[in-house]
């Protein structure tokens, strides 16, 4: 067996973690009890021995359907067969402790024989777990890890797999119940798993009704906000850039990372995703799980930082891995946490303007940690960096990092100026002159007509096309429009938008890599302000057109095979879907919406300011 196509997975979670489930009704990726803890279902990433929960149909003739139930979570799948239909229902309930994976079969048509086979191996496939078989129910225990499973089904223990074979005829209903425990604590309680699915699906239903968009493609825009929901750790209010480590940017490659962290760029975007779409809540819970992490030094700021607001995530290999397609290698933790990203201050900086724009009370706590933001800006906006993709071949001087520090000042700027709040404005528009001096002279390129990825490069980035989007420019700008243009000839592959060159090795990898998702939304909400409605739409029906059959997005997309790459699902491509729809979908916002967008100085593109996206 090796995994399906990435595509081919949906997502089912708890806001704790989350599990890929897929088409042919095996779970392939879980991770208890949080994003980031060792996988018990790891065949994501080599073959079932490393873990998985199969639950299908004992037949091979098998055609299958599924969706998810409208505006939530819940995973519905439909088997077709030569004696009957029936239908799998996935999903977890949501919690304040305990992980548990819900799954019901109920049988639609004629007879079905089934088969289930649940093969638990914790620390991502290396522990075998201790089984001890009960009337209905299996005790599994590896170290600190114990799963409970209850169901009608009788039970069969082989060799470390738990096995169920069963037939389900119409009319006809049988329950799994996985619940995750340490293994030092009494079990939970048993549950009614069909009370659960009403309680979950309403929780989920009643969490969508909240959503205020109503533009176009609300359907598309409801099921990414799910998406992003889904993303998030509850007891933090920290969001995971996505559930999975190590799936490939380039199938066979080695740009495989670890993306079960909490980015702040990502979380940034996210957030403002959702507090535009009228969920203020989840801004709060971020904006306190912000100033829990970054307490202390605003010099020693990190990138990312671990679900509680942790700030060690050293990065390792899983040798014992054979990963996705045999892209080697296998990663956990990221290294890049260490890297310095000057654009990080000017994303949480234009983050936390926007939610005193959306009416998020300001604390000073809030704007004591924006001054000491700006200090370091202030003090190394001249310094290189890694850069918003992370790259590991060398600092530079990138024209995004500095763009974005120009942000991080004038969104301050626009502190004082609109709230009265104190600070040396004088010597901050001093600076914001600078910044936007030293770029429009380093970082543009005259012969070629654009800007360009940093001072002195030939190459082009398509993080250069956030410049109208941000403000720094207007999209009219001769510069701006050559830069448009340039990107359009040079980084446009097959339909979609490419980060960089590869080739150039500006990131110190081997390989290549898909197009890059957000990056062709950007592309399109910048046609969009040209006037090039047409053209924008285009675009954008283009990255919709390669979600999969329920919804969800990866990273990049591979114009060459027609496949999905790239860890998912992401956050930065449903963030982007949401702000390109918002963008381009007229009608799309409520008055509280219209009421923010007359607050905006000429200068700003109201409409534009959305989501950004980014990638490692």
């Amino acid at each position: 067996m090796v995994a399906l196509p990435i595509e081919d997975y949906a997502l089912i979670g708890d806001t704790h973690t989350g599990a890929l489930v897929g088409r042919d009704g095996s779970i392939d990726w879980l991770c208890l009890p949080r994003f980031d803890s060792a996988a018990c279902f790891a065949a994501l990433l080599a073959d079932e021995s490393r873990g998985r929960w199969l639950l299908t149909p004992a037949t091979d003739q098998v055609t299958t359907s599924r969706r998810y139930r409208d505006e939530t979570l819940v995973l519905e799948t439909e088997h077709t067969t030569a004696t009957g239909v029936v239908r799998v229902i996935d999903f977890m309930t949501p919690r304040r402790a305990q992980a548990r994976v819900v799954r019901l079969v109920e049988g639609v048509r004629g007879v079905v024989e089934m088969r289930s086979d649940l093969a638990l191996r914790f620390d991502y496939g290396l522990a075998v777990p201790w089984l001890r078989v009960g009337k209905r129910l299996v005790t599994a225990v590896a170290g600190p890890d114990a799963v409970e499973l209850r169901t009608d089904a009788p039970l069969d223990v082989v060799t470390g797999t738990v096995r169920s074979s069963f037939r389900v005829a119409a009319g006809e209903r049988v329950s799994f119940v996985m619940v995750w425990h340490p293994s030092f604590d009494e079990a939970p309680p048993k549950i009614d798993p069909w009370d659960a699915l009403r309680s979950t699906t309403r929780f989920w239903r009643e969490w969508a009704a909240r959503c205020t968009y109503q533009g176009e493609w609300r359907d598309a825009v409801v099921r990414s906000l799910i998406t992003l929901k889904a993303l998030t750790y509850r007891p933090t209010g920290g969001i995971v850039a996505a559930p999975t480590t190590s799936l490939p940017e380039e199938i066979g490659g080695a740009r495989n990372w670890d993306y079960r962290f909490c980015w702040l760029r990502d979380a940034t975007f996210t957030l403002y995703a959702l507090l535009q779409s009228g969920y203020e809540e989840e801004a709060e819970a971020w904006r306190t799980w912000l100033l829990r992490a970054v307490a202390g030094d605003p010099h020693d700021l990190r990138l990312m930082y671990g679900l509680a607001g942790e700030r060690r995530i050293p990065e390792m290999e899983l040798d014992w891995l054979t990963g996705y397609e045999g892209s080697l290698p296998v990663r956990i933790g990221n290294d890049a946490s260490r890297q310095f990203q000057l654009d990080v201050y000017g994303e949480v900086l234009d983050l936390l303007h926007q939610a005193s724009l959306e009416g998020l009370r300001h604390e000073p706590v809030v704007w004591d940690m924006e001054l000491r933001m700006l200090d370091v800006l202030e003090s190394n906006w001249r310094e290189p960096d890694e850069g918003i993709w992370e790259v590991r071949g060398g600092r530079r001087h990138f024209t995004h990092s500095k763009v974005m520090a120009w942000v991080g000042v004038d969104r301050a700027i626009r502190d004082i100026e609109f709230f009265g709040f104190p600070g040396p404005i004088q010597r901050w528009r001093a600076l914001r002159e600078e910044i936007h001096a030293e770029v429009c002279r380093e970082g543009y390129d005259p012969d070629l007509g654009a800007f360009v990825q940093s001072y002195g490069s030939k190459d082009l980035d398509a993080s250069v096309l956030m410049i109208p989007l941000l403000g720094f420019l207007p999209v009219t700008d001769p510069r701006v429009v050559g830069t448009i243009r340039a990107i359009q000839d040079r980084l446009l592959v097959g339909g979609f938008v490419m980060r960089y060159d590869t080739g150039s090795r500006v990131d110190g990898l081997a390989g290549t890599e898909g197009a890059f998702l957000p990056c062709t939304c950007w592309l399109a909400d910048c046609l969009s302000l040209l006037g090039e409605t047409a053209e924008a739409r285009e675009l954008f029906e283009r990255v919709l057109s390669v979600r999969n059959d329920v919804g969800l997005l990866s990273e990049e997309y591979d114009h060459v095979t027609g496949r999905l790459v790239g860890n998912f699902p992401q956050a930065f491509s449903h963030v982007s879907l949401i702000g390109t729809a918002r963008n381009l979908s007229r009608g799309a916002e409520g008055p509280a919406q219209r009421r923010t967008h007359r607050a905006w100085p000429r200068s700003l593109p109201a409409p534009i300011r959305r989501a950004r996206g980014g990638g490692r």
